[in-house]
């Protein structure tokens, strides 16, 4: 090798060398693509074979977003929030998002109130489902469906 050749010239020399000896692997990386099938199988994890009733949960979403990237959410749950009575945990799950599960916010009876609000992003227009686990092993339900029109995870960085 010459002097003068600069490690550039040098690492494309033998990267190219190495993709022509088929010493490199074909690599191809495409976005992931949640389905609702994906979002029932995340429900499937948390809840098991327990049955999930509509209820007791306040799913709060605009109906209509402009930008997927920042949507306000807030999730209530009604209850005493009692040692013998509390909300156990809150989960959060998209239908159409890279990951179907987006969050799940822990409580115990001390909390006060089982009540969350955040921003979460979406991929595109979907159905947005949050469960509540009870101390009483049961699970409760809200959805909503949020329309975007300028979803995220698809823009060009």
């Amino acid at each position: 090798m010459d002097r003068d050749t600069s490690r550039r010239e040098f690492l494309q020399v033998v990267g190219t060398a190495a993709a022509g000896a088929g010493l490199l692997p074909l690599v191809t990386v495409e976005p992931a693509r949640a389905t609702p099938v994906a979002m029932q199988e995340a429900i499937r994890t948390v809840v098991g074979a327990a049955r999930v009733s509509t209820g007791r949960v306040k799913l709060e979403l605009p109906p209509l977003s402009e930008n997927g990237n920042a949507v306000p959410l807030a999730v209530s749950v009604e209850s005493p929030m009692t040692a013998d009575d509390h909300v156990r945990a809150i989960h959060v799950f998209t239908e159409k998002n890279p990951q179907p599960d987006v969050v799940s916010f822990r409580f115990g009876p001390r909390a006060g109130r089982a009540s969350v609000a955040t921003r979460i992003r979406l991929a595109d227009t979907q159905s947005i489902m949050a469960i509540a686990e009870l101390s009483d092993g049961s699970f409760w339900s809200a959805s909503a469906v949020v329309v975007v029109t300028l979803a995220a995870w698809l823009e060009e960085a």
